[in-house]
């Protein structure tokens, strides 16, 4: 059984909505770094194994463009801290198949990219 870190959103962009952990690239950072840093700062969990999985091309409103880029990862623990009170109100594992609703738009459309969704699936069988 495969899990993904789902933490439940709060503030305005994607409020009451179920997302991964994640944030802004800095400038230079790359994408294997940006993951471990924003996983450790939103949850205290450290990453290894870190894969680019993609992205999705997110089109909030008008005002709102964004690539979200995905990465797949290891964690020798579950034991998932709200570290940022003001983002996120709890850190749940859940089932690829059993996923909460309702999730944040980067996270359906991950879901509906029959190609990622296809490379997913062969990152976790090959493990």
């Amino acid at each position: 059984m495969q899990l993904v870190l789902l933490g439940e959103r709060i503030g305005s962009h994607g409020a009451n909505t179920w997302a991964t952990p994640g944030g802004h690239l800095e400038m230079g950072e790359s994408i294997e770094s940006c993951a471990a840093r924003e996983v450790l700062e939103e949850t205290g969990l450290e990453i290894s194994a870190i894969t680019q999985l993609g992205y999705t091309n997110d089109i909030f409103d008008a005002t709102k463009h964004y690539i979200t880029l995905y990465v797949t990862a290891e964690s020798a623990s579950q034991d998932a801290t709200i570290m940022e009170v003001d983002k996120c109100t709890q850190w749940q594992w859940f089932d690829m198949t059993k996923l909460p609703s309702p999730l944040f738009k980067p996270m359906n459309n991950l879901l509906s990219n029959h190609d990622l969704m296809s490379k997913l699936h062969n990152l976790i069988n090959k493990n």
